[in-house]
């Protein structure tokens, strides 16, 4: 099970989570639904932590 570290979204489904996002922020991985992903693309592609969307 997969949860979305945005906004706490879970999904069970490996296919329903192709489209989420991953990124490594302070040596951390984290995960993001497709949803979160697609609301904050710009500041991921910008590289800014989490914390500053």
């Amino acid at each position: 099970m997969r949860t979305c570290d945005f906004c706490g979204r879970q999904e069970d489904d490996d296919a329903a989570t192709l489209a989420w996002s991953t990124a490594v922020e302070r040596g951390r991985t984290r995960t993001f639904c497709d949803i979160c992903s697609r609301e904050h693309v710009r500041a991921m592609e910008g590289k800014l932590d989490s914390d500053w969307w």
